[in-house]
């Protein structure tokens, strides 16, 4: 399997965090967006960053910066079109995405991702995984799977067709996986492979588990 580039998706508010970069978050010693792009780095065959704003505060990362091409923050799908745009000028087929928030993802998060869409004419799929106990959320599949709609494998040739769903006021990945019959990679480990940072109280268990390892 080719491995495909991949970009990492740094484009939100963090209202919940009271702005600014999650990312650059310290976590272990280092920043959330470190651990981030040491996880992602052996899986990818180049790494670029979705963020909006002044890129210097972001130079020491190395990375390509690609800031949305659409104005409002419009979310996630914004920056996956961006990075298909900049993965098209690389002459490559597929990116895989991931969030700049989340440290702890897998480390055979694209080998998984290629295999769920092996096959398929325009390779799109996303994570899941089995839903926790007493949870209710409009990513959950029919089957009862948690989608992580950051965490994907996107066509370079649909980026056409998303940048007019997006113009069109669509801003649900899900939605927009849907209308192609996105696949799923199923992750069913312990624990949450996708905790993600949204409030402090996060920071504070994601340190503590970077401690521990766990």
């Amino acid at each position: 399997m080719i491995q495909p580039p991949g970009v990492i998706l740094a484009g939100g508010r963090a209202s919940r965090m009271g702005g600014g970069d999650k990312g650059l978050l310290p976590l272990g010693g280092q920043t959330i967006l470190d651990h981030v792009i040491e996880r992602l780095e052996p899986q990818v065959a180049g790494m670029a960053l979705n963020a909006n704003g002044d890129p210097a505060r972001l130079s020491r990362f190395a990375l390509p910066i690609l800031p949305d091409s659409i104005a409002g923050h419009p979310g996630p799908l914004a920056g996956v079109l961006a990075g298909l745009d900049w993965a098209a000028g690389q002459g490559a087929e597929t990116i895989v995405t991931v969030a700049a928030d989340t440290p702890f993802f897998p480390c055979d998060l694209v080998a998984r991702l290629l295999l769920a869409a092996e096959g398929m004419t325009h390779p799109l799929a996303l994570a899941a995984t089995p839903r926790p106990e007493g949870e209710s959320t409009r990513s959950m599949t029919r089957s009862g799977l948690l989608r992580h709609p950051t965490f994907g494998l996107w066509p370079v040739a649909l980026r056409d067709d998303l940048r007019a769903a997006l113009a069109g006021g669509l801003r649900k990945v899900a939605l927009w996986a849907d209308t192609h019959d996105a696949r799923l990679a199923l992750f069913d480990t312990p624990g949450d492979p996708f905790f993600n940072v949204n409030t402090p109280e996060d920071l504070a268990l994601a340190q503590a588990m970077t401690e521990t390892g766990t």
